[in-house]
């Protein structure tokens, strides 16, 4: 299963959505850019090889805290690209989106492609939906009031300052990632199993033996956490713009057509190439969710299109700069976590 075959509406509710399509597609919008895939695959690639090159002469030296924060971004740039293979945006046959996405994931960042594209799939499918959008199912952290209400444990406890706490938990996020692939293992659903376990621990292990022969186990702990908390904050922080504080959808909800479900929830983030190039293309949300296939390059051509049909149509389309983006997150949390502030009235 991969994420774009999962998202086609009703035909009811195409209508809409099929005029903006039509546009897009006439735009040559999307069609596929090996060119541009093969440079930036390349590019990453070879800063990621000459990343852990550096690593190995290094040696032990606290310049190692600038390799670990280094390799930190590098393991979201790879993490990026794996998003845009498995949404076939380079690659047209599934067999070598799957084969790329598992080396990618799996053997090069520590990260499960199977368990990550099945979730990806479903938040595509059902964005800020509670109950059907496993990124904003609650855990940790609460995304709604219902869900504060709710709360149970450490959700309970650290609810009332989760928006004060968000960035630092961030750190925490790389290694979930980890654990999630490892735990996903376990699980027959998993497709190919054998390949993805015998990738993760081929990554595993020789991570993990790099660290002890080159620093040692002190020093190899010191740059491991440096460096899991680089790639936590870096993803977390480029994911977190593109839906945290829009529209949040339930099950009571009447439930809006594609075209509507996927733009009232999601938010863009403005800037230049500079911040395409930091979030991997993923400010242009909106435009992503639409069409989810479309290669990165072209997102930013599709903006005004799918800007312009949504003002004919007079559904909202929010923008917002990077930091006020990140404002909006917090304000979100913070809101949602109300009822876990108010104090329990006394029993007489």
């Amino acid at each position: 299963m991969t994420p774009d075959r999962s998202l086609v509406a009703p035909r009811a509710a195409q209508s809409d959505f099929s005029v903006l399509s039509k546009q897009v597609a006439e735009a040559g919008l999307l069609r596929r850019r090996p060119g541009y895939y093969t440079l930036r695959i390349g590019a990453i690639a070879v800063a990621y090889a000459a990343g852990w090159a550096v690593f190995a002469v290094v040696g032990r030296s606290w310049w190692q805290l600038a390799v670990a924060a280094l390799l930190g971004v590098l393991y979201a740039q790879v993490a990026l690209v794996a998003h845009d293979v498995a949404h076939r945006q380079v690659f047209r046959l599934r067999r070598a989106s799957e084969m790329a996405g598992r080396v990618a994931g799996n053997l090069c960042v520590g990260m499960s492609y199977g368990w990550w594209q099945d979730k990806h799939t479903r938040h595509h499918a059902n964005p800020n939906h509670e109950g059907l959008d496993p990124d904003v199912a609650p855990d940790i952290l609460v995304w709604s009031t219902g869900q504060a209400r709710a709360a149970q444990g450490i959700a309970r406890r650290i609810g009332p300052l989760q928006a004060f706490l968000f960035f630092p938990l961030l750190t925490l996020e790389g290694f979930n990632l980890h654990v999630s692939s490892v735990r996903a293992l376990f699980r027959p659903a998993l497709r190919r199993r054998g390949v993805e376990a015998a990738l993760l621990g081929i990554h595993i292990a020789g991570y993990l033996a790099g660290l002890l022969v080159v620093l040692g186990p002190w020093g190899g702990l010191v740059f491991l956490v440096v460096h899991q908390a680089v790639f936590g904050v870096y993803l977390g922080c480029t994911f977190a713009p593109n839906h945290k504080g829009m529209q949040m959808l339930t099950d009571a909800d009447d439930r809006p057509d594609f075209l509507r479900r996927q733009v009232l929830t999601s938010r863009n983030v403005r800037g230049g190439r500079l911040v395409d190039v930091l979030l991997g293309g993923l400010n242009h949300q909106i435009e992503h969710h639409l069409f989810p296939n479309m290669p990165t390059p072209h997102l930013r051509r599709a903006r005004p299109i799918v800007k312009a049909h949504c003002a004919r149509l007079g559904i909202s389309y929010a923008e917002s700069g990077l930091f006020a983006s990140y404002a909006q997150t917090l304000r979100h949390l913070h809101r949602a976590a109300a009822p876990l502030r108010r104090p329990v009235a006394r029993q007489a």
